[in-house]
């Protein structure tokens, strides 16, 4: 799609491109939910989850200089969470977002930190119930784009549950496709094609024969808006796993609504952040592309358009055992979605798949576990509060626990920290005015450590003298783990993201 074009499509024109909001097609998502009884049942599904970005980079979130109308008015209109949990880092939060399970179950602690026993491989949709192959099974039309980052089975696999496809791909992808077609767009090194301009994807089984203008994200967004249209009559779920805002190894495209085509590599520092807001703008303007084509097929009242991270932005958060790491945007609009904006409910995003399903009308198999609360009554109306009282994540050997006024971060026996750092957040949820109390002996705190203790018990902690560290694989985990520079990143805010905390 020409740039003018994907402008037009995306609702944004000279003024709308500096901050103007797309206007709704006839009723807003709110009205539309309040007389559309489809949502009770077998509603239409729409997961975007972008890609190493935390929730301060959206306007809804406080961000004033990001321009992201179309996510504030998700928000706006819906529902957004102020506090939401992933984990750290992406194949983990991958896991916990497609099961509803966290790693204690899917073993799935790190990239490259995969509890499995000797010989077993890490195929997660294989070994677990996903949002994709339940939905599947109970007759949705089901689509992924984007990037798919999770061992095992490829998306399209009868395992994993998707009927169509356009996905960022690499040589390895490529050489199991027909007559194994070579790539001859741009490279982001020796070993990975681009995600963002001239990519490499394949659809459906084929290679895409992408132009040097051609976006990446931008494409993803045709693919997904061409299969709403073409499975408008039939319940859908659409998951878009973006590769964007991930910077790449030669640093952030250009925004194709403000840069020249083609160019990838900032020329400094302050270019690379302010390339990386801009992408941030670039999703959002496919986010109204995606709400102008619900809007435009008549889909409003039936469809649930989730938005969300994976992890908290690199570099700054991403890895970190902190909340920062873990702490990404989370807003739901649609058909059924009461309008209550921002929220103080706490989530993660184990609480995903039990929320799709409870849209989509769908039961889990009788005695399958799961460790997800689903949102849907909340998002309903019917109650004024989520089913959850605390929220957890985890990052290699690290845990966090949080509820609304305690927050427990950095528990690693194999760091040295076997007990963490505790504060007393005050019912606050953005650093400012915590009380470390890690070594108070306050009958308030120590009661509520206890109570954090209680549920570290059901997810215990990953200790040295696990099998895996004895293998070549595990041994070359920990040696880089436990490097001092690692561990001090590990463990620690980065130095622009420290608590403000008062005695």
């Amino acid at each position: 799609m020409k740039r003018r074009d994907f402008l037009k499509a995306a609702g944004l024109g000279a003024v709308a491109a500096a901050g103007g909001c797309l206007k709704a097609a006839g009723r807003t998502a709110s009205e539309a939910g309040a007389a559309g009884k489809a949502a009770e049942g077998r509603a239409n599904v729409i997961l975007i989850l972008a890609d190493d970005v935390s929730h301060d980079m959206y306007g809804c979130y406080g961000n004033a200089e990001v321009k992201t109308p179309h996510i504030d008015r998700m928000a706006r209109e819906g529902v957004a969470f102020k506090t939401a949990w992933a984990t750290p880092m992406c194949s983990p939060t991958r896991a916990m977002l497609m099961t509803g399970r966290y790693a204690s179950r899917t073993k799935f602690y790190h990239n490259a930190l995969r509890l499995l026993g000797p010989g077993e491989e890490a195929n997660l949709v294989r070994d677990h119930l996903t949002f994709g192959k339940v939905l599947k099974q109970a007759g949705y039309a089901t689509a992924i784009a984007g990037k798919w980052h999770v061992t095992g089975d490829p998306p399209y696999a009868e395992t994993a549950g998707f009927d169509e496809h356009s996905l960022w791909s690499g040589p390895k992808e490529l050489a199991k496709l027909p007559g194994a077609p070579k790539f001859t767009g741009l490279w982001e090194d020796d070993a990975t094609p681009s995600r963002y301009w001239h990519p490499c994807i394949v659809q459906n089984g084929k290679l895409l024969a992408t132009r040097p203008e051609d976006f990446g994200t931008a494409l993803h967004t045709d693919f997904l808006c061409s299969f709403l249209e073409r499975k408008r009559d039939e319940p859908f779920l659409a998951y878009f796993a973006m590769a964007a805002p991930h910077g790449t190894r030669k640093g952030h495209a250009t925004n194709p609504l403000r840069g020249k085509v083609g160019d990838m590599e900032p020329e400094s520092r302050e270019e690379g952040e302010a390339r990386f807001a801009s992408l941030n703008e670039f999703i959002d303007a496919c986010v109204g592309r995606i709400l102008a084509q619900v809007e435009r097929l008549g889909l409003a009242d039936r469809t649930i358009v989730i938005f969300t991270s994976d992890n908290g932005t690199a570099v700054t958060a991403k890895t970190r055992a902190v909340e920062r790491g873990c702490r990404v945007p989370l807003v739901v609009w649609g058909g059924g979605v009461k309008a209550r904006g921002m929220s103080q409910e706490l989530t993660d995003l184990t609480d995903i798949l039990p929320t799709l399903l409870d849209f989509a009308g769908v039961r889990l198999p009788e005695g399958y576990q799961i460790d997800g609360h689903s949102l849907a009554p909340y998002l309903r109306g019917k109650t004024e509060r989520h089913s959850r009282e605390w929220v957890y994540s985890y990052i290699g050997t690290s845990q966090m626990v949080r509820d609304k006024r305690w927050l427990l971060e950095a528990v690693n026996p194999i760091l040295g920290l076997p007990r963490g750092r505790f504060y007393d957040t005050r019912g606050n949820r953005d650093g400012k005015g915590y009380r470390d109390v890690t070594n108070s002996e306050d009958p308030d705190v120590v009661a509520a450590r206890k109570r954090f203790d209680e549920i570290l018990k059901r997810f215990p902690a990953v200790r040295k003298d696990h099998p895996f560290f004895e293998t070549r694989r595990g041994k070359k985990f920990l040696a880089a783990y436990t490097e001092p520079a690692a561990v001090e990143k590990h463990l620690n805010h980065h130095k622009d993201y420290r608590y403000e905390l008062v005695e």
